[in-house]
């Protein structure tokens, strides 16, 4: 029998490979499209990052800014959709800085880099007074309700909201240990920060420009840290606050907010300021 010899293939590629191969081409323009529509310069979005992150101090994340606890009257509740612009991430709804408003500034011709850069930091800062102002509204009307508003001053910047506490009010002089007459004080204190605190708290103590020197304490710097770190270790022991989350420092005489030369004045810089600081996204 014969053999039979093999046929020789067709000249030229299958054709399955030039529909493939066409099939490939239009899958490159595709995602080539695709790229070129959305994609964002790197080295301006890493300088508006590193513009923002200069001009604020960055926080951890935290729990909910709002905390569990029910809000204290039907002023209060009106401002309930606070807790929409701090979330349990740590972050805040609107601080985001989204694609859309990065290519406006972006493409605004008639600005400079820098000039889009300082527009944006000064949206931010904006937004975020206005959250913060909010949320001093809110411990406001509690320290009211609770009859302590000669006792507790609220007030507020875009970057955190403080409670200021007289030292008069909290201990003896020349004394660091919080007096027995203010626990209550320091009680309520506790339950607002466990309420609204979402971030960091800073605790610090402030004294007058008059010198002291006793068995305790050789200056006002020992002291003033020494009454930071009792009132830090009262809302350790007696809230379900983070101690990560909560810093103590003491300042001595050198940031006064009133006149050292009076009475009246001295008693205004003899205080502790706690400061919930504003969340800022990362």
């Amino acid at each position: 029998m014969a053999r039979r010899r093999q046929e020789d293939p067709p000249a030229g590629s299958p054709a399955w490979m030039a529909t493939f191969s066409d099939l490939m081409n239009l899958l490159l323009c595709f995602f080539v499209l695709l790229f070129s529509m959305s994609t964002v310069d790197e080295e301006k979005y890493n300088q508006l990052v590193a513009s923002i992150t200069s001009a604020f101090s960055i926080l951890d994340g935290g729990a909910t800014a709002i905390g569990d606890g029910i809000l204290i009257s039907s002023g209060v509740s009106q401002l309930n959709e606070l807790d929409q612009y701090i979330n349990s991430t740590g972050n805040t709804a609107d601080n985001t800085v989204d694609s859309d408003q990065f290519n406006d500034y972006e493409h605004g011709d008639e600005m400079t880099d820098e000039e889009k850069f300082e527009q944006m930091l000064e949206e931010i800062e904006e937004h975020n007074l206005s959250v913060n102002e909010q949320l001093a509204e809110i411990i406001e009307e509690a320290v009211n309700e609770s009859g302590m508003a000669n006792k507790i001053d609220v007030s507020f910047t875009s970057q955190y909201v403080e409670l200021s506490l007289k030292g008069a009010l909290l201990f003896d002089v020349g004394k660091a240990e919080l007096k027995e007459s203010s626990l209550p004080v320091m009680e309520r204190v506790g339950v607002i920060l466990e309420r609204y605190a979402g971030s960091t708290i800073e605790i610090e103590g402030h004294t007058d420009i008059v010198p002291i020197h006793n068995d305790q304490f050789e200056n006002n710097n020992e002291l003033s840290s020494a009454r930071a770190l009792h009132v830090f270790d009262y809302l350790v022991e007696n809230t379900r606050l983070d101690p990560a989350d909560i810093k103590h420092s003491g300042r001595g005489e050198y940031v006064p907010i009133a006149d050292n030369t009076t009475e009246e004045g001295r008693a205004k810089n003899r205080r502790v300021e706690i400061r919930i600081y504003n969340p800022i996204i990362q």
